[in-house]
C-alpha cells in the first residue's frame, strides 16, 4: 500500500478524480448486487481500500460520492465501516426539479412529459384498483376539499396525482410525476404572483378540485379511457394556465 500512496501522489487531480468515480460505482454495484440490504456493513476502510486496491485518499473521495448519493456512509469507531443507507425520495425529487428548472424545461415540454405520464397512471391505476385505493383517494379528495374551502389555494393540488401515481405500483411514475407537478405548481405559483384578486386563485382552487374529483370518479367507475379524457382536459387547463401568465407578463 505504500507503493500505492507514493504513486497516487504523482497522479493527477483529474486522475483521482476519476479513479475515485470508477471507485465509487464498483461499491455502488456491489451494494445493488448485495440487493440493497440497508443498514448492512460493506466492510471496513482497510477492507475496502484492499478490496478496491485503491490509496486512502482516492478511495476517500469515492465515499464522499457514494454518500452525496444517499447509498451509503462511512461510520467510524469500533464495529465501524461502509454502512448502506435509504435513499431520502424528497432530496431526489428536489434534485431532479432543480436540474429541469436549470436546464430551462419549457412549458410545452413539461405539459407532453407530463401527459404521457399521468395518462399511462390513470390507466394502471384503474386497471389495479383495490379498495385501499379507493379510500385513499377519497381521502386525498375529502383533505383537498377541505383546504380549498378554507381558502388555501396552494400546496395541495397535486396531492391527488400522486396518489394516483402511488397506485400504479410503479415506483418510476410515481418519481416522475411528483417531480413533474411540483414543477407544474411552482410555475403558477409565479404566475399568481400578479394575480391580486384572491377570489380569481380561490375559483381556480375549486376548478382545480373538480378535476379530481371527476378524475377519480372515472377511475373508481373502472374507465380507464374517461379518466384520461379527463385527466388531458385537467392538464390541459394547467397548460393553459400557465400560457395565460406569460401573455400576462
Amino acid at each position: 500500500m505504500a507503493g500505492e500512496e507514493h504513486a497516487g501522489a504523482g497522479t493527477t487531480t483529474r486522475g483521482k478524480q476519476r479513479m475515485a468515480e470508477t471507485v465509487a460505482d464498483r461499491i455502488e454495484q456491489d451494494i445493488l448486487a448485495q440487493g440493497w440490504d440497508t443498514g448492512s456493513i460493506l466492510g471496513s476502510e482497510a477492507q475496502l481500500i484492499e478490496r478496491y486496491g485503491v490509496s486512502r485518499a482516492v478511495f476517500r473521495e469515492a465515499v464522499r460520492l457514494v454518500e452525496h448519493h444517499q447509498m451509503a456512509r462511512m461510520r467510524r469507531g469500533p464495529g465501524g465501516g461502509l454502512v448502506v443507507t435509504e435513499p431520502d425520495p424528497g432530496a431526489v425529487r428536489q434534485a431532479a426539479r432543480v436540474y429541469l428548472r436549470r436546464a430551462d424545461v419549457t412549458r410545452q415540454q413539461l405539459f407532453d412529459a407530463r401527459a404521457a405520464l399521468e395518462l399511462a397512471g390513470v390507466v394502471t391505476a384503474t386497471e389495479q384498483l383495490t379498495e385501499d385505493g379507493i379510500a385513499q383517494l377519497t381521502e386525498a379528495l375529502r383533505v383537498e376539499a377541505e383546504l380549498v374551502e378554507q381558502g388555501v389555494t396552494t400546496g395541495h393540488a397535486r396531492n391527488v396525482h400522486s396518489v394516483i401515481a402511488d397506485m400504479t405500483g410503479n415506483p418510476a411514475i410515481s418519481l416522475f410525476i411528483e417531480v413533474l407537478a411540483q414543477l407544474d405548481e411552482d410555475m403558477v405559483q409565479q404566475g399568481w404572483i400578479s394575480r391580486d384578486d384572491p377570489t380569481d386563485r380561490a375559483a381556480l382552487a375549486e376548478a382545480s378540485h373538480a378535476a379530481h374529483e371527476a378524475i377519480v370518479a372515472a377511475i373508481v367507475a373502472g374507465d380507464a379511457p374517461l379518466a384520461q379524457h379527463r385527466m388531458r382536459r385537467h392538464l390541459q387547463a394547467i397548460a393553459d394556465l400557465l400560457t395565460d401568465d406569460v401573455r400576462a407578463d
